[in-house]
């Protein structure tokens, strides 16, 4: 949070962020969405810093053809403290969604700053999961439709089981790599946060964004519990938690 103002003691003072555009356009591909893409950052932050500080960043943007892309055209990665690169198709370039992905970049640099992201199942399902409900509480309306995945029956369990796995294979949970439907880390990472959530009334993912992983493990017991699983802790749980380097953010 930002400092408060002196003698308003309950007057919240925002934070300015210093952010830094740099567009990979030798070639000219994102000139004629430029402007618009300033424009779209340029709210993203305002509407990010009611909610939170966000810290100064680079922002790199990069045009790619659609076919190497997910279906709206774009995807956000946050691979260090204050970088954030976005792909971009510029013939698919929608405004409402390029917000949606810079926001979730925003959850991720603040968390950064704090816990990082991870290495193990676990700090990537809770970093996903707070940046899922950070997207819907800056902006509102239903969840990204990854977060919305239903993960099939057992997949929490089976999280829980590799928690603490600093090998676990990004893709398979993430990306629909493997045997688990698309999504799944999303969807799970969504449920958790949410159980997290609903029994802590005044906390959001703003105010969740500095906690580690381990905070949330009894919040995916909840969830077990509630798929009629055993919600009971394995011997994997009891692992050391992973440091807080990084590991990929969508």
């Amino acid at each position: 949070m930002g400092p408060l103002e002196p003698g308003c003691a309950n007057r919240y003072i925002r934070r300015m962020t210093s952010w830094y555009l740099h567009p990979l356009n030798a070639r000219h591909g994102l000139t004629r969405i430029l402007a618009d893409i300033r424009a779209a950052v340029r709210g993203a932050v305002a509407r990010v810093g009611d909610h939170a500080d966000l810290p100064d960043f680079d922002l790199v943007i990069r045009p790619a053809a659609g076919g190497s892309l997910p279906k709206g055209g774009l995807a956000g990665h946050s691979p260090a403290p204050g970088v954030i690169e976005i792909t971009q198709d510029p013939d698919r370039f929608d405004p409402d969604l390029f917000t949606r992905v810079l926001v979730r970049q925003a959850l991720h640099q603040i968390r950064w700053d704090g816990p990082g992201y991870g290495r193990s199942l676990g700090d990537a399902l809770v970093s996903e999961g707070l940046a899922g409900h950070f997207v819907v509480q800056v902006l509102g309306g239903a969840p990204d439709q990854a977060d919305a995945t239903v993960p099939a029956s057992g997949a929490a369990r089976m999280a829980m089981n590799e928690w603490a796995r600093r090998d676990y294979d990004h893709a398979r949970w993430f990306t629909g790599g493997g045997d688990l439907r698309n999504g799944t880390g999303y969807g799970l990472g969504h449920r958790l946060i949410a159980a997290h959530l609903a029994e802590e009334a005044d906390a959001s993912a703003a105010s969740l964004a500095q906690l580690r992983a381990d905070e949330f493990r009894a919040a995916l017991r909840r969830v077990i519990a509630a798929d009629g699983g055993d919600a009971a802790e394995d011997a994997a749980e009891d692992q050391p938690a992973a440091d807080p380097d990084d590991s990929p953010s969508e």
